[in-house]
């Protein structure tokens, strides 16, 4: 395929091509932009999420912008690292203001007990920014809405991150029961 029959397929939200061209043909080059943008792990599925709304922002006006005038990879190459040098402080970010709980709290509310459990969880999490979102949705009760408006993200790509926090700390819950069950 052609650039600009790439670009068509993008444009027209074919699922096989953008499958192929985000996770198979751009996959080192994006490992590279995240190595060179970031000093933090970023997950790869994240990171095209946020790279692919950014382009179809608007009916694809950013894909429409591309006038051949280099190579596809290397115009998403440029765009995508203008991009996030801009977002790089909004893709993670660790904005908890909680201090640690002093051990009469404990005593006094039973339910303690098992929000440590659950913080100790979170913070085994690799990925700070999931362990942020399942923090504020469920345990401070967020709405969906403000946490997007925070992340300044849309409540479609909260909801994807949502998903994929839930699966981090569900294996990260399994790994925690697995080393108890060896102690």
């Amino acid at each position: 395929m052609t650039d600009y029959e790439i670009i068509e397929a993008l444009i027209a939200r074919d699922n096989d091509v953008t499958q192929e061209f985000f996770f198979e043909r751009c996959r080192s080059l994006f490992y590279a932009i995240i190595n060179k943008v970031f000093d933090y792990e970023v997950d790869y599925d994240e990171f095209v999420n946020e790279l692919y709304i950014h382009l179809m922002e608007n009916d694809a006006a950013r894909l429409k912008q591309f006038e051949g005038r280099s190579s596809l990879y290397q115009w998403l190459k440029v765009t995508a690292i203008r991009y996030f040098i801009k977002k790089r402080d909004q893709l993670i970010e660790d904005c908890s203001k909680e201090t640690p709980l002093e051990e009469e709290q404990i005593i006094h509310q039973p339910s303690m007990a098992s929000l440590l459990d659950v913080q100790q969880l979170l913070e085994a999490m690799p990925n700070r920014r999931y362990a942020m979102v399942i923090q504020k949705l469920i345990i401070e009760e967020y709405t969906p809405e403000e946490l997007s408006a925070e992340m300044h993200i849309t409540t479609d790509n909260l909801y994807n991150i949502k998903r994929r926090a839930m699966l981090q700390l569900m294996q990260v819950a399994l790994n925690d029961i697995r080393a108890y069950g060896k102690k």
